[in-house]
This record gives C-alpha cells, sequence and structure tokens, in this order.
C-alpha cells in the first residue's frame, strides 16, 4: 500500500514517494535504474526548464534529475489552493490511481515529494504536449488519426476498466502526445476506483453522459459515452452536443441531439461507430471490445498507436 492512503492531511514529509517500476527515457536504462528508491528528494535534486503549463493550482515544468539527465514533467501543486478548495481527498485519490497504473497509453506518475508550500508530481514527459493543442490547429484529425486515438484510448480504458478505475473526464486537454504522437492519458483528478456504481456528478460539460447530467447511477459505461463525443470531436473540430449555455447542452446531451455535418467528409462507418457510442440507456452503448473490433478501427488505426501530427 501506498503511504499516501495513510494520510489524513497533506503535511508530506520531503522524501519522494517512489513506485519501484521500471522507467523509460531518453536516458539510458542503467542510468535509470542506478538511482536509490529509498533517497529522499527534493527540489534541489531536480534542474528546472521550460514552463509545460499552468493550472487553477499549480504549475507544471520540464525538469531533469541532476545525477542521471532522466527528464520528467514537473507538476507543482500549491497546499494554500488544495487547502482552500478542500482538495485533500481527490489530490490523494487521484495519486493512488494514478501512481498504481501501468500501461503505454498512460501517463507514469513516478513519485512525489513536497516543501511547506508545494507538493510536486514527478510525472513522464509527453514531448508531443496536449492532444487539444493539435486539435486546433488543424481544426479536426484524419480519419486514421482518429481512429488510432480512439482506439489507444480503448485499450487505455479497458485497462484501467480491468482495475476498477473510472476516469470520468476524458477530454483532449487530457490527453499527452509523446514523441511519436503516441497517446497518453493524464490527469486522473475526477477517476474513481470502485466496482460499484457512482452518483457524483464530474467532469466536463460537453462530455457528461446522460446518467450523469441527471444525478443518476454510473458505472464504467460513462468513458464508453466519452469515446463517442472524442470520436465526434476528433473528426468535426467540435463536441457534437456543444450549446451557448449548460441548460441547453444538457438538453441536447438528453434528446441524444446529434447531427453530422457536410463538411468535413467523414465515412459512415465512423458515424456508426459514433452513433452506437452516443446511446443513452448505458447498457446498450457499444463495449471497449467491441470498439477494437469495429470495422471503421480495424481499417484505419494504426496498431501500433504512432500518428504523424500533421493532417
Amino acid at each position: 500500500k501506498f503511504q499516501i492512503l495513510l494520510l489524513r492531511s497533506l503535511s508530506l514529509s520531503p522524501s519522494l514517494q517512489w513506485t519501484g517500476k521500471k522507467m523509460e527515457n531518453t536516458s539510458t536504462e542503467a542510468e535509470a535504474e542506478a538511482r536509490d528508491p529509498n533517497k529522499p528528494w527534493s527540489l534541489a535534486d531536480f534542474e528546472i526548464g521550460k514552463p509545460l503549463g499552468k493550472g487553477k493550482f499549480g504549475r507544471v515544468y520540464l525538469a531533469r534529475e541532476a545525477k542521471s539527465h532522466f527528464v520528467v514533467a514537473l507538476k507543482v501543486i500549491f497546499k494554500e489552493q488544495i487547502e482552500k478548495y478542500k482538495l485533500h481527498h481527490q489530490l490523494r485519490r487521484e495519486m493512488e490511481i494514478q501512481t498504481s497504473l501501468d500501461h503505454p497509453n498512460i501517463l507514469r506518475l513516478y513519485g512525489w515529494f513536497d516543501d511547506d508550500e508545494r507538493i510536486f508530481l514527478i510525472l513522464e514527459y509527453a514531448h508531443g504536449g496536449e492532444l487539444y493543442g493539435l486539435l486546433k490547429k488543424n481544426g479536426y484529425l484524419t480519419e486514421q488519426q482518429a481512429a488510432t486515438y480512439i482506439s489507444s484510448l480503448s485499450q487505455a480504458l479497458a485497462y484501467c476498466h480491468g482495475k476498477c478505475v473510472i476516469h470520468r473526464d476524458i477530454k483532449p486537454e487530457n490527453l499527452l502526445l509523446d514523441h511519436e504522437g503516441r497517446l497518453k492519458i493524464a490527469d486522473f483528478g475526477w477517476s474513481v476506483q470502485s466496482s460499484n456504481k457512482r452518483k457524483t456528478m464530474c467532469g466536463t460539460l460537453d462530455y457528461l453522459a446522460p446518467e450523469m447530467v441527471e444525478n443518476k447511477d454510473h458505472d464504467y459505461a460513462v468513458d464508453n459515452w466519452t469515446l463517442g463525443i472524442l470520436c465526434y470531436e476528433f473528426l468535426y473540430g467540435n463536441p457534437p452536443f456543444e450549446a451557448d449555455n449548460q441548460h441547453d447542452t444538457f438538453k441536447r446531451i438528453l434528446k441524444i441531439d446529434l447531427s453530422f455535418p457536410s463538411e468535413p467528409n467523414v465515412s459512415e462507418e465512423a458515424k456508426s461507430l459514433i452513433t452506437q457510442l452516443l446511446v443513452k440507456d448505458p447498457s446498450k452503448r457499444l463495449s471497449i471490445q467491441k470498439i477494437l473490433q469495429h470495422p471503421w478501427i480495424v481499417k484505419n488505426a494504426d496498431p501500433k498507436g504512432v500518428c504523424l501530427s500533421d493532417k
């Protein structure tokens, strides 16, 4: 059990809680494995590079462990913000879940350390940045790119669901790309690990499943719904139920007010997959296994999960 599970507050010890898993990086494996997992870590052990992003509760920086030159992304979270918004439980849950996951399409959380004011999460560095940036730059993705990303997401979610983890907040901003264009799921802040149905409304407005909008019990099928939303957004550039306000968005979601624009030109096979995922009854949505077997996925997805960044 990770020590984090025993904590009742975020007044943490200043040592890095290491997972003991093998790390992959631009440095050699020997350099990565040579590091002592019991060594206490601090900010002084890292060379801090450029900022990679900024959020409500902190920032993310490119960093390099000074001795081995192991490159990571260092997420800095301010304890004052955690206290202010009462996010102790959510942060502990996020760290516990993400540290326990080991899949090629899930961003690795290697460990953490802290000082008096901040918590530092040591994350796998995804060189390609957010998928959101690629989508906004190009407007929409090719069917080959979209199918590859949906296939990679499906494989990662099958792994998560097998460990009783529901992500509940998959969106382009939470999807990162490595240097070869492989997709990585990040940000497990709204995730939950449970074999029982949940009732908390969480996630991002345009991606909420109908059962969450209606505040009903939900399970893994909410992630399958989001795959349909993302598939549509990848191919058309916007989520399907987007509206001017929350009320109208919820109304469109509950009615399954789905339409396919004439431009860009999207194949009938792709539309078929989307339609089978955006179903109001969770039990009738396409399963993860059937998504991976869908003709559009089989025909278009790169089996290695590699995507070129240009359309």
